[in-house]
């Protein structure tokens, strides 16, 4: 049970890490965000709340870990 437990923080880790990559490289490309994220910009105020982002992502790890957890329970 705990190696099985152990197996999967890897894999999640590893997804993590991979995530931030690819985060950090959209960065250094210019990507600025999703069509319908919002973003405010007034005189000494800046509000930016990515709300299409953080829906594709949260999906988006969703299906990560439900294929890891599918993978490890057969």
């Amino acid at each position: 049970m705990l190696g099985e437990f152990s197996k999967v923080l890897v894999f999640v880790g590893i997804a993590i890490a991979l995530i931030g990559g690819v985060i950090y490289f959209f960065d250094k490309l210019g990507f600025k965000g999703l069509p319908g994220d919002i973003f405010i910009k007034k005189d000494n105020f800046v509000f930016y709340f990515p709300i299409v982002t953080s829906i594709l992502l949260s999906f988006l790890l969703s299906i990560l870990l439900t294929v890891i957890f599918n993978f490890f329970k057969k």
